[in-house]
């Protein structure tokens, strides 16, 4: 399961729609990927198509795909956003995670 803040539930509905995606159909699609300053790191995008081996969650109203290799490295992560005077941008709170790196967009197992 991935959950999603309330803050961040409303600035992906915003970027959705700035984007030309519907948040009441589209998805959010996040990922792990190799690379980073710390082994492994994010990737978040929006979909407009769910392929057969993603796994669909569904948290505080955002339709989130993860494929299944990325699926074990993100069970029980909360996808938040911040807007604070070091910079904004979406925040993967991991309990995976042994290591993250500075910026918060990598992590290690």
């Amino acid at each position: 399961m991935i959950n999603v803040s309330e803050v961040a539930k409303s600035k992906v509905e915003t970027l959705m729609q700035e984007d030309g995606f519907n948040p009441a159909t589209d998805f959010v699609r996040v990922g792990v990927k190799s690379g980073g300053c710390s082994g492994l790191s994010y990737d978040l995008k929006f979909d407009k198509s769910q392929n057969e081996s993603d796994k669909l969650f569904e948290d505080n109203g955002i339709k989130i795909i993860v494929d299944t290799k990325s699926f074990l490295y993100l069970i029980g992560t909360t996808l938040d956003y911040s807007g604070g005077l070091n910079g904004s941008g979406f925040v993967f709170k991991n309990p995976n995670a042994n290591r993250t790196c500075g910026c918060g967009e990598s992590f290690s197992l």
